[in-house]
């Protein structure tokens, strides 16, 4: 079968030729993959970014971000049937910690994990893959074509479960709604892939959304997040550091940029007892100068907290699929509009060679029609 695959640490990427995968053990599933997410962790390897191949080998299969058909099950499988549209999950945990050993690989405590398509195990560019029944999250047959967005979901899920719970804990007043984030004041940096979908996620539980990017107010992604009820700010108009000044505090900042320099400017404007959430991953070494006893006296003075999240658990996942549905119900066919670039697999390097500017979510298909 066919797949596309990486030298890590190089910039060679080909397609491959590889023995179909059977399944070997009774509680895996074999998978007809439909098509695969591209993000930006898939143009940093193909560039020669941080990668990893199965051990013994020189090469790796990428993708992690898919949507397939189930083909056949062991005969201990339960919850999968043939024909299901399924997801897999990215992580798998090490097998020795106590969060990994309770299938959330997301929280490993050793580092010892592997991650489909990215590091130390193969991915989902590929015909068909198999795995364990423990990773597979079932897709609804009406969300098959927004499916492929479930695994980006899953971390702005996280991200968002989390400060909730955070926030629900330690704050007096926030039983006092049905949801803490009803009402709230919330700020998305970042409008990619994970940073609508966290919009989507945000104005979803009620929470009045402010999306800050640098890109023309009339291009794609600042006029999607205004189709859901949310607020664009142009950073090039309010910089990051002047947000509080012109718009105000912001209850909740979910960071999706991976931007240093942003995160640092944008902390102004958390308001008091506000949670600051980051997903991104900034890259390079470059220095930045920061007032580090005005933050610390600001966290301190002003109870606020900073918290970063990667990754997500099956849980996660599941809770991505309920938000589409929930989604996909609410504004139809707005959600699939996320999707805006779509390139046969035979085609996979126009994705890799060129990015335009009205670009939202690129996949790579892995069947016709």
């Amino acid at each position: 079968m066919k797949a596309i695959a990486i030298i890590p640490e190089s910039k060679t990427v080909r397609t491959i030729d590889i023995p179909e995968p059977s399944i070997v053990e009774t509680d895996e599933i074999k998978i007809k993959v439909l098509r695969v997410g591209i993000c930006g962790t898939d143009r940093e390897e193909v560039a020669g970014g941080r990668a990893l191949a199965p051990k013994g080998r020189n090469e790796l299969i990428i993708g992690h971000e898919m949507l397939g058909q189930v083909v056949e099950v062991g005969k201990e499988v339960r919850r999968i049937k043939p024909g299901d549209f399924t997801v897999l999950t990215v992580r798998r945990g090490c097998g020795t910690c106590l969060p990994c050993i309770m299938n959330r690989s997301d929280m490993c405590t050793t580092g010892n994990f592997t991650e489909r398509g990215i590091w130390k195990q193969d991915g989902y560019e590929a015909e068909y893959v198999v795995d364990k029944e423990q990773y597979a999250v079932h897709i609804p047959a009406e969300l098959e074509p927004i499916g492929v967005l479930t695994e980006p979901m899953s971390i702005v899920e996280k991200a968002i479960d989390e400060a909730v719970r955070i926030q629900t804990i330690r704050l007096p007043d926030a039983p006092a709604t049905p949801h803490w984030l009803f009402g709230r004041r919330c700020l998305v940096a970042g409008l990619g892939p994970v940073g609508l979908l966290g919009a989507l996620a945000l104005r979803l539980r009620g929470a009045e959304v402010y999306g800050l990017d640098i890109v023309d107010e009339n291009s794609s992604r600042p006029k999607w997040l205004s189709s859901i009820g949310g607020h664009y700010i142009d950073g090039r108009k309010i910089p990051a550091d002047h947000v509080d000044e012109a718009i105000g505090f912001m209850d909740l900042i979910l960071e999706a940029a991976g931007i240093t320099r942003l995160d640092f400017d944008l902390f102004d404007s958390l308001a008091t007892n506000g949670i600051y959430i980051l997903t991104g991953i900034p890259d390079g070494d470059r220095l930045i100068q920061v007032s580090g006893a005005r933050l610390m006296r600001t966290l301190v003075l002003k109870n606020q907290i900073m918290v970063g999240s990667v990754n997500a658990s099956r849980d996660h996942f599941q809770m991505a699929v309920n938000d589409l549905a929930v989604a996909n119900a609410k504004w139809g066919n707005l959600v699939r509009e996320l999707i805006t670039h779509r390139y046969f697999y035979t085609d996979f390097m126009k994705v890799f060679s060129a990015h335009s500017s009205d670009e939202i979510k690129a996949v790579i298909e892995w069947t016709k029609g």
